[in-house]
């Protein structure tokens, strides 16, 4: 961690009532860089996510954005400040359909610019009085994103977008990330390790709550991290 650091995480400790999930977790993310958390399920990455965001309460260390302390924040307090969560279970507004799903995105952001949306998900333009619920795993994916870049956040927090995907989306999926961190930086929690190397400029190997491992640049290797999954 450094002064350019955008988010920076120290010390960090995570409980779930009495038992304990993150331990002295130690991060940094610089502003447009990609940086991935891989591990076995059940490490603590999204625990870690969750706690960035302010969903969780019960921590201790230090979680700051831009300097200023996040610990205690309510998570739409987070959100407000450019931070958005994406979380793994792939839920939208069901009996939404996907314009009505982008309409709420934008009253809470008050962006209304769809364009850049629909530029990185062409078929969401197709599909827009399309009930949610009859989403496609990707197209729900896609919809998440998409209501998520509303705003222009300065982090995007991405649990598990790959998971379950067929591989045309999963490379679609890649091509977004690396256009998105040209505006934003990506911290996501991802199993594909194909994918996280070719994208990440930082990769945390998480293992029992704790950070074993830490990769930048050319030493980062899908050989080395398959150790951790």
């Amino acid at each position: 961690m450094n002064q350019s650091d955008i988010l920076t995480v120290g010390n960090l400790n995570v409980s779930y009532g009495e038992s304990k999930v993150l331990f002295d977790i130690e991060m940094g993310v610089k502003p447009g860089h990609v940086v991935a958390c891989v591990g076995r399920n059940g490490a603590g990455k999204s625990t870690l996510l969750k706690s960035i965001a302010g969903f969780l309460k019960n921590v201790s260390g230090t979680i700051a954005f831009d300097g200023a302390s996040l610990l205690g924040m309510m998570a739409y307090d987070v959100a407000k400040l450019g931070i958005k969560y994406i979380p793994q279970d792939k839920k939208v507004f069901s009996d939404l359909t996907v314009r009505e799903n982008l309409e709420l995105g934008s009253y809470a952001t008050k962006d209304y610019n769809w364009e850049q949306v629909t530029d990185y998900f062409p078929k969401l333009k197709a599909l827009m009085d399309r009930k949610a619920g009859f989403l496609s795993g990707g197209e729900r994916q896609m919809l998440m994103i998409g209501r998520a870049i509303l705003g222009n956040p300065k982090i995007l927090l991405i649990d598990e977008p790959t998971e379950g995907l067929a591989p045309s989306i999963v490379a679609h999926l890649r091509d977004v990330f690396k256009e998105l961190s040209k505006k934003t930086a990506l911290v996501i929690v991802e199993q594909n390790l194909p994918l996280v190397c070719a994208i990440s400029e930082k990769i945390y190997a998480i293992k029992e709550g704790r950070i074993v491992k830490e990769l930048v640049g050319e030493k980062i290797s899908a050989s080395i991290c398959e150790g951790y999954l």
